[in-house]
């Protein structure tokens, strides 16, 4: 046995095959293909995967914090991007009266959520949830704002569930 298929290596590291393939979509893991295009997953792959769950178990992260921050490797622009917002002091505009700053930024939010389809703006995202991610049902819910699946509770460890209610 030198390669396993992603049925395989699903039930050896216990990642759900669909799991192995966003896994390899937000290029953390990449198995090679067979001739067919079959992913083949060798002991290279599966020390990856396991070193990855023990990763995210090491510090109670999901896949997606994983992938975000081999994003930050690879875009300088987007580094440097955060770094800026990180270190910036909230202040108003030069040209902006203390007094009037309030209005100013209220302003400016108003103009920037007039960009933002209103089913995302009623309900974003969850921070650590992956591109795309909302929403993916057309039917908005009691509130009127459309569904948002977070994939870090849909499987973030085997057997291990987030409980909501915990305080």
């Amino acid at each position: 046995m030198s390669t396993l298929t992603i049925q395989e290596a699903a039930e050896t590291t216990g990642w759900s095959p669909r799991m192995l393939r966003y896994i390899e979509q937000v290029g953390l893991v990449a198995a090679p293909r067979s001739a067919g295009g079959y992913r083949l997953y060798g002991p290279a792959e599966l020390q990856r995967l396991r070193t990855l769950r023990e990763l995210l178990q090491s510090f109670d992260i999901g896949l997606t914090d994983v992938g975000f921050a081999l994003r930050l490797r690879r875009d300088e622009e987007l580094r440097a991007a955060l770094d800026e917002w990180f270190e910036a002091r909230p202040a108003p505009p030069a040209d902006i009266p203390a007094d009037d700053w309030l209005r100013w930024e209220y302003d400016k939010h108003q103009k920037l959520l007039a960009e933002i389809p209103v089913a995302q703006r009623s309900r974003p995202a969850p921070v650590d949830a992956p591109t795309g991610a909302y929403p993916i049902v057309d039917i908005p819910d009691d509130t009127g704002t459309y569904p948002v699946v977070d994939l870090q509770d849909v499987e973030r460890r085997p057997g291990a569930h987030r409980n909501h209610e915990e305080n």
